[in-house]
């Protein structure tokens, strides 16, 4: 007690805020370790190619909807993306659920109604938002760049065929495939973490929210807001609630939007599987459709 005692104050907010951070989002990447590692055991390329919609746009709406049924919060997703990649679901495919599986789940989408007092104007704009993003990447991804995103000689774990294994075996293999996936991704996130809660303490949020002056620089300071904070998508809707009477629904709705996508710890553990050219594609366009629909939905 005597060391905490003799730190100064922003160190122990600084420490404060990172080890709540950590707690909030460990959860979410046991989930997906775990999701991660029954896809490898259970889910095989003939099954993808199987059930798979035959047509590269459906494909897409299919990873942009799928989010419904099949949620993960945006401090798990990535693991679970990388295990789709392998199994050879397309990027155009997996980058889309990447985008809306932290948004449109329900959790998310009921926390958005009552932060905004219930309201289904806020909740329509963030999932409209959210679904044109994704598309927006998966068109990308399927008709105009290399849609090739993990990084070159990048295999989470030597691939075996687990058909003749047992129930009970089965299950033990996937449980260490979730174990070793969650401590590679947990350095990651530790990481990530420690920035954001750095920035959080040493970046004053009161700069960032007075200088919104016009609409187009209020946009811009939300997304750097919702980067900054790495808030989770189950949170960050009571925050943007507070800021609305201030800011406008144009700002709010880009902090909705940006901060599940895009934010620190995210990022970080983005680095580990894809392709630099991938993440600097995934950043900008996100970014540009979201500052473009923010802009329509302010003046509206």
């Amino acid at each position: 007690m005597t060391i905490f005692n003799n730190l100064p104050d922003s160190v122990l907010q600084c420490l404060a805020i990172f080890l709540s951070i950590i707690v909030e989002a460990l959860p979410f990447v046991l989930l997906g370790s775990i999701l991660s590692g029954f896809i490898e055991v259970y889910l095989t390329s003939e099954l993808v190619n199987k059930y798979l919609p035959k047509q590269k746009f459906l494909r897409i709406l299919f990873g942009t909807f799928v989010g419904f049924i099949f949620p993960s919060c945006e401090c798990g997703i990535v693991p679970i993306i990388t295990r789709f990649l392998e199994k050879k679901v397309p990027s155009y495919t997996a980058v889309p659920f990447l985008a809306t599986a932290p948004i449109i789940n329900p959790i998310v989408l009921f926390a958005t109604y009552s932060a905004f007092g219930n309201s289904f104007y806020v909740l329509s704009l963030r999932l409209i938002g959210t679904i044109i993003v994704a598309v927006s990447l998966g068109i990308l991804l399927g008709f105009f760049v290399d849609d090739n995103i993990l990084k070159d000689g990048f295999v989470t774990h030597k691939h075996e065929d687990y058909s003749q294994l047992k129930v009970g075996q089965k299950i033990f293999q996937s449980l260490a495939h979730a174990i070793e996936e969650f401590f590679d991704t947990g350095r990651y996130l530790i990481f990530g973490s420690l920035v954001a809660s750095v920035m959080q303490i040493y970046i004053p949020t009161r700069i960032l929210t007075t200088v919104g002056n016009t609409p187009l620089l209020a946009i811009l300071v939300m997304m750097l807001l919702a980067f900054i904070l790495s808030l989770c998508s189950e949170a960050d809707a009571f925050i943007g609630a507070s800021l609305l009477p201030t800011l406008g629904i144009g700002p709010v709705t880009a902090f909705l939007l940006i901060g599940p996508m895009v934010d620190i710890k995210n990022l970080m553990m983005m680095v580990k599987s894809f392709k630099p050219r991938f993440i600097l594609q995934f950043v900008s366009v996100s970014s540009i459709v979201i500052i473009i629909y923010c802009l329509f939905v302010g003046g509206l």
